[in-house]
């Protein structure tokens, strides 16, 4: 599933989660989707780094430089103190969303 058919609002609670792991770069937030969803979302460049820039003009990432894995320079990202709140708030505000879908997809018929 690309970026742009994930539901609104998918993308920013799913990078927001892959950074609880640690400060990431951006293909290890995209990896880190990508396994954990066992390949049924697969972000692309054009969607991630967008959302990883507005999440940090919103103060919810900070970044900072690091050496990756290949020892290349790369921009790591990780959550902030707010950006752990809004992350609390989001997961409780889609749990109650999909269990409220699940309940109505659920309903049988009179």
């Amino acid at each position: 599933m690309a970026g742009s058919d994930l539901y609104t609002g998918t993308l920013d609670v799913l990078i927001l989660k892959a950074l609880t792991w640690g400060p990431m770069h951006g293909y290890g937030v995209g990896k880190w989707i990508r396994d954990t969803t066992r390949e049924a979302l697969q972000v692309q460049e054009g969607a991630l780094y967008p959302a990883l820039h507005r999440l940090e003009r919103k103060g919810l990432l900070d970044e900072e430089w690091g050496i990756s894995e290949t020892g290349r320079e790369a921009k790591y990202y990780k959550l902030t103190a707010a950006g752990r709140k809004h992350l609390r708030a989001e997961v409780l505000r889609w749990t109650r969303y999909t269990l409220a879908v699940s309940a109505a997809l659920n309903a049988s018929p009179a």
